[in-house]
């Protein structure tokens, strides 16, 4: 009987939790997360150039213009990776890469706390502190790609939620040797993330 009581119980708590959480109605929301991004590192130039993957903060605001649509800005501050060759045998030097991303959102609200949605939109990465090569190679500095998402909220209040997202960005930079083009470089990053929201 008791278990049975305990049950009933935890039942109801789950079912008001639930109830509650889908009265997130604000028309802001905000989170952070730690973002692992896993770049493609695809490469025309013969050199077998990549930079390294790793693990970043992120922050985003979205706005909700319905229920159902949002449109969110993602951002970051520059991130430093290592430029690598295998042709040449290991590292050639580092960059920063700032790629802050705008994307139009659909999310769907008949499953309770459960919230996911979908997401699609513009990258805009700016490339800077380029040192490749002792200064003999170059990237170009701006890139436009676009941007696909697919994620969830799950909400543990009428504010809080709890986040997990995952990006795919297309993003790309031509490479020079001496003041010449030699090839692309494609980052094609996707990524990884899990962290807390807050809506209102």
């Amino acid at each position: 009987m008791k278990k049975t009581l305990l049950a009933i119980a935890a039942l109801t708590a789950l079912t008001s939790g639930a109830a509650m959480a889908q009265q997130q109605d604000g028309n802001w929301m905000v989170r952070v997360r730690a973002v692992h991004l896993d770049s493609a590192n695809k490469d025309s130039t013969g050199l077998g150039l990549s930079i390294n993957n790793k693990t970043m903060p992120e922050f985003d605001i979205s706005y909700f213009f319905t229920p159902n649509i949002a449109a969110e800005l993602i951002l970051t501050y520059p991130q430093k990776h290592d430029v690598r060759s295998s042709a040449l045998g290991g590292k050639i030097g580092t960059l920063k890469h700032l790629p802050p991303t705008l994307l139009a959102q659909y999310h769907f609200t008949n499953f309770g706390a459960f919230k996911p949605y979908v997401g699609a939109g513009i990258n805009y990465t700016r490339f800077s502190s380029v040192d490749i090569a002792d200064g003999a190679a170059d990237v170009k500095r701006n890139s436009w790609g676009g941007a696909l998402q697919v994620g969830f909220d799950y909400a543990l209040d009428k504010n809080w939620s709890i986040n997990f997202d995952v990006k795919k960005l297309y993003l790309k930079t031509d490479v020079s040797l001496a003041g010449s083009k030699i090839g692309t470089l494609k980052v094609d990053p996707v990524l990884v993330g899990v962290g807390v929201g807050y809506r209102f």
